[in-house]
């Protein structure tokens, strides 16, 4: 293998890396917008649940 291979090699393996870091970041994104909204509709359900529990009792 002579230089200009290995560099050829090196730059191809590096910007497949990179791409696959950014694929990485983007998902991690996702994720992390999914688990915002999974948490508000926890915290949704739960006062929900909580203003029915004192309506009921208020009865």
């Amino acid at each position: 293998m002579n230089l200009q291979d290995f560099e050829a090699e090196y730059r191809e393996a590096m910007a497949e890396t990179l791409n696959e870091l950014q694929t990485a970041v983007l998902l991690l994104a996702q994720v992390q917008q999914k688990i915002s909204k999974i948490g508000s509709s926890l915290q949704n359900l739960s006062e929900r649940v909580e203003e029915f529990i004192a309506n009921e009792k208020a009865e």
